[in-house]
């Protein structure tokens, strides 16, 4: 196609998913002009799979956008149809907030929220070029390349074609393409060229990956049936209700404005004549037939895998959740597939409340086209194409809010990259997002990712009550946090020390009141005075009883109390991971120049060496971290470092 249309904008963000949308906001609100593209405006923000954001892990990844002016936890906030804080039995470590969302709703308000943008244009349309500087020197008057030779190995980006051939220039370009690249559809032996909830794939912008010595590989995700809520049987389930008292995820939504009726999610189980119907189809299962080529998530498996798998267990979980509040479809969790259509109805019939389901959609499996992040810097730019950046699924991830959290690092800094600013690199000790970049850039991934608590070393300083502590002062400097909210957070961190500082110097004696109080808490009286941080450090002892012998206790908003009592009640903890993150950094700051010669470093093993010539590690720490490094070759890197140095 041939159009004579071309614009000039500063930065393109391909893909209107999670990621796209975190991006895109991220750099026009950074005051570029900013053109997001989409195969369709409808997808906008689309919820393909599951219809939640946050859990394990992922409700930090959420909290930690927001901190540093992200948007998903805003726009839950204003869509969700029932709030849960996991975890709260264990460790405030692994506390982590989940929220069902009204999956229309929340592609809506998002929609809006890009729309009125300022800096901000939607376009509808397929990219199917990326085009370098060089590229630009020889377009005709068609918009076509003439055919030359490409002899600079190092390219940079300036231009976008879409399908029409409409030409966007531009100065920074972020890919976040989803699940949508040559994507195909699986559901038993029906194959459908299409992307997720039968969208149009993306069909052409592979080829021109190729033709920038971007490597591609196959990954496969999967989503379970969407069944009709009146045909299921709940009296037969387990309901699971939201709390009572609902959290939010942004730090800017005041909690007393969210506190509504919720709807209920509802638990079942699977049994074995489920899993007898699976095993006696396997051979119809295009995983077990190797009609599917990728990978797919270990830690999100098909219940055939489950089947297959854990042969042991003789049921598995189901969770039945709704979409949203204007439509009977109900989401069945943890029974993805891409068995055939008859023998899914066959056995999502053998489990408990659905003996009667009607499937409104097939499940089914999707491949796409996607690549390993260790060919990009920990920016999220492409080492060998300046100004070309990737996030989300594109980058071998999976989830929603891995996609989110690496769409706002990458449009920050491909906006921070137009304005000739240095990138924003969160390490492993700031954060969620910087765990999670690190896996991607750094680490070997044979399979797409998720982010678990087990992965982040300091997760008790990472906590997702702390992310505006943490983090605030970061978006701040950055140009997304209001200079309102950062002085909230000032307000914040000045009540925590002064109460903190308070309960150190405030003691209690061995008074009657105070006796009968630790009884009723099943601990044991005090024999002398001691203060009241010192009680506090009980573990049957928690801030908000301890009002009944405070009596000088001033009044201090929920999450300042939640601060205070962890710091007191963790502080050994804490302090030790402090030092440990002290030595990190230590590593972290010893820079590796780019052009260091890894052949010339004789003592290095040859698998480390050509493990740090491949990925071309920023710094020590990094390439500690790279499988096939041992602790021996850090030892000679460092000496030769120093001796480089010298």
């Amino acid at each position: 196609m041939n159009s004579r249309i071309r614009e000039k904008v500063d930065i393109c963000v391909i893909g209107a998913g999670h990621a796209g949308c975190e991006a895109a906001l991220a750099s026009a609100r950074l005051g570029l002009k900013t053109v997001i593209f989409t195969v369709s405006v409808d997808s906008i923000a689309l919820m393909p799979c599951n219809p939640n954001v946050g859990g394990t892990s992922k409700g930090h990844l959420v909290r930690e956008l927001d901190a540093l002016g992200g948007e998903m936890g805003k726009n839950i906030d204003k869509t969700f149809i029932q709030s849960k804080m996991l975890n709260v039995s264990k460790g405030p470590a692994v506390h982590s907030l989940r929220a069902q969302a009204d999956k229309s709703e929340y592609s809506k308000q998002m929609r809006l929220t890009l729309e009125n943008q300022e800096n901000l244009i939607i376009k509808q349309g397929e990219v199917t070029d990326i085009l370098t500087v060089e590229d630009l020197k020889h377009l005709n008057d068609k918009n076509e390349v003439e055919p030359y030779e490409i002899t600079d190995d190092h390219l940079r980006v300036g231009a976008v074609k879409i399908y029409t051939g409409a030409i966007y220039e531009c100065k920074a370009i972020v890919l976040a393409t989803g699940t949508y690249l040559n994507a195909r559809c699986l559901c038993g032996e029906a194959i459908t060229y299409t992307g997720p909830n039968g969208l149009q794939a993306a069909t052409y912008l592979s080829k021109s990956l190729n033709r920038l010595n971007i490597q591609l590989r196959r990954f496969k995700t999967g989503t379970p049936a969407r069944m009709d809520g009146k045909s299921l049987d709940y009296s037969k389930m387990t309901e699971q209700k939201g709390d009572k008292r609902i959290v939010p995820f942004s730090y800017s939504t005041d909690p007393d404005s969210i506190q509504k009726e919720q709807v209920s999610c509802y638990l079942t189980y699977t049994n074995e004549a489920t899993h007898e119907i699976i095993r006696n189809n396997l051979d119809r299962s295009p995983i077990y037939a190797g009609v599917i080529e990728g990978t797919g998530p270990r830690y999100c498996p098909s219940i055939e895998d489950k089947v297959v798998k854990f042969a042991d267990k003789d049921r598995h979980q189901v969770f039945i959740e709704p979409e949203g509040l204007y439509t009977n479809e109900m989401y069945v969790g943890g029974m993805s597939s891409s068995l055939p259509e008859d023998v899914q109805l066959a056995m999502y019939r053998t489990v408990p409340g659905m003996e009667n389901c009607r499937i409104v959609k097939n499940a089914y499996a999707i491949e796409y086209d996607c690549i390993d992040a260790n060919a990009l810097y920990a920016s999220l730019e492409f080492k060998d194409v300046s100004g070309l950046y990737a996030a989300g699924q594109f980058n071998g991830s999976s989830g929603y809010e891995e996609a989110a959290a690496q769409g706002l690092m990458a449009g920050i800094n491909a906006a921070r990259s137009v304005q000739d600013k240095d990138p924003v690199i969160l390490d492993r000790s700031q954060g969620y997002i910087g765990v999670l970049i690190d896996d991607l850039v750094t680490k070997e991934s044979t399979e797409p990712y998720r982010m678990m608590t087990a992965r982040a070393e300091y997760r008790l300083l990472l906590r997702q009550d702390n992310a505006d502590i943490r983090l605030r002062e970061i978006g701040h400097d950055i140009g997304l946090v209001s200079d309102e909210d950062y002085n909230k957070l000032l307000d914040k961190k000045s009540l925590i020390a002064s109460e903190i500082e308070r309960l150190h110097n405030t003691y209690i004696g061995t008074s009657k009141k105070v006796t009968d109080y630790l009884i009723s808490k099943g601990s044991t009286p005090l024999k002398s005075g001691a203060t009241i941080a010192e009680v506090l450090c009980r573990p049957e002892i928690d801030y908000i009883s301890l009002a009944e012998i405070d009596s000088d206790r001033p009044d201090i908003p929920a999450d300042v109390a939640e601060q205070v009592e962890i710091e007191i009640k963790y502080e050994g903890y804490i302090s030790r991971q402090i030092k440990q993150v002290e030595q990190f950094k230590k590593m972290e700051s010893r820079s590796i120049p780019r052009e260091t010669d890894y052949d010339d470093i004789q003592s290095l093993r040859l698998e480390a060496r050509q493990k740090l010539k491949a990925l071309k590690p920023a710094n020590v720490g990094q390439a500690s971290r790279i499988l096939g490094v041992s602790p021996a070759d850090i030892s000679v890197l460092l000496v030769y470092l120093q001796q480089h140095h010298k």
